[in-house]
């Protein structure tokens, strides 16, 4: 039998994790629970030190103990502890976020980002964020790399998908074009069309020691800071290459030590 106080209190939790700052009226309309719960609510973790009330910003907004929730979680897949110190040294060169993700059947998942070290992120937060396979640059970085046959599995998932995100699976010739151009390349983007508009993804495959795609690494930006999208490209593209060999080196010794 569940706590139902625990159960509104770790979904104000999540919600509030989703936002810098956020106010009781923001909660209320998002998880539905009533204004004077989310007062006590709100009263307790502040007690307790997770939430902090700041009149400056407006609102609400989650304190550093939080993180420390996480700090008893060690069951990151190898290629995350692999890829993180090489996320974190790009960041720290060229400031913009970078994420790991990791396939979960017809979608990859965001296991690693960087947004907390980034003074220009176009996003409050990433980790845990799922995202299509044709239309994200992180999904469509995986998608395209994949063996042909695990490629086709892929395909036949997400075209019985309701997902209009997923549409251009329906059409073989188009999708098919889409995959070869990302493969010729090296990398790909997030679709034109898929919002915030004013940011872009460059991602690229992560491979293990067999030459099989693991994860995807991505790098984000806001459209403004560049004369053209090529340009992007052409900047952070290779970076992201020259990072994902190195990544998967270390996952290579990592493996091996972890036979030995």
């Amino acid at each position: 039998m569940s706590i139902r106080s625990i159960e509104r209190g770790l979904r104000v939790l999540q919600e509030m994790n989703l936002q810098p700052y956020t106010s009781i009226a923001h909660l209320h309309e998002r998880t539905g629970l009533p204004k004077p719960t989310l007062v006590r609510i709100l009263r307790t973790l502040e007690q307790a030190g997770y939430v902090e009330n700041d009149p400056r910003v407006g609102g609400y907004q989650l304190s550093a103990l939080v993180a420390s929730l996480s700090s008893g979680y060690h069951k990151e897949p190898m290629v995350v502890e692999a890829g993180r110190p090489w996320a974190v040294a790009v960041t720290r060169k060229h400031q913009w976020p970078v994420s790991i993700a990791l396939l979960d059947r017809d979608a990859v998942v965001v296991r690693m980002s960087t947004v907390p070290d980034s003074s220009v992120s176009p996003f409050h937060k990433t980790v845990n964020m799922r995202l299509p396979l044709i239309t994200r640059g992180l999904g469509l970085a995986y998608l395209a790399f994949t063996p042909d046959e695990e490629l086709e599995l892929i395909l036949r998932m997400l075209r019985m998908s309701d997902d209009p995100e997923n549409e251009l699976a329906r059409h073989p010739d188009k999708i098919n074009r889409l995959v070869a151009m990302t493969r010729k390349r090296g990398y790909a983007t997030r679709a034109a069309h898929v919002e915030p508009r004013n940011s872009d993804t460059i991602a690229v495959p992560v491979f293990n020691d067999s030459g099989r795609v693991v994860a995807s690494l991505g790098l984000t930006y806001f459209r403004s800071a560049f004369a053209s999208q090529r340009e992007a490209n052409e900047r952070y593209s290779a970076v992201l290459k020259t990072a994902s060999e190195e990544i998967t080196r270390d996952l290579t010794r990592l493996n091996r030590s972890t036979l030995a």
